[in-house]
C-alpha cells in the first residue's frame, strides 16, 4: 500500500525495458528472424547500461 507513491529507479526503469525487448524479440521470432536479431541486440544494449550501473 505504501510502495503506490514510491518513485522506481533507473536500474528497474532499465529492467523493465530489458524484459519488454525480450518479450518483443520472442514474438518477432516465430516471424522475422531479423527484426527479432535487431531487438535481441538493443535488449543486450539496455542490459550492457545495466550492468554499467551496478558496477
Amino acid at each position: 500500500m505504501f510502495g503506490i507513491f514510491k518513485k522506481k529507479s533507473e536500474r528497474e526503469i532499465l529492467m523493465a525495458k530489458y524484459d519488454d525487448l525480450m518479450k518483443e524479440a520472442f514474438e518477432l521470432s516465430r516471424t522475422n528472424r531479423a527484426a527479432s536479431d535487431a531487438k535481441t541486440a538493443e535488449a543486450a544494449q539496455v542490459m550492457s547500461q545495466i550492468d554499467t550501473l551496478t558496477s
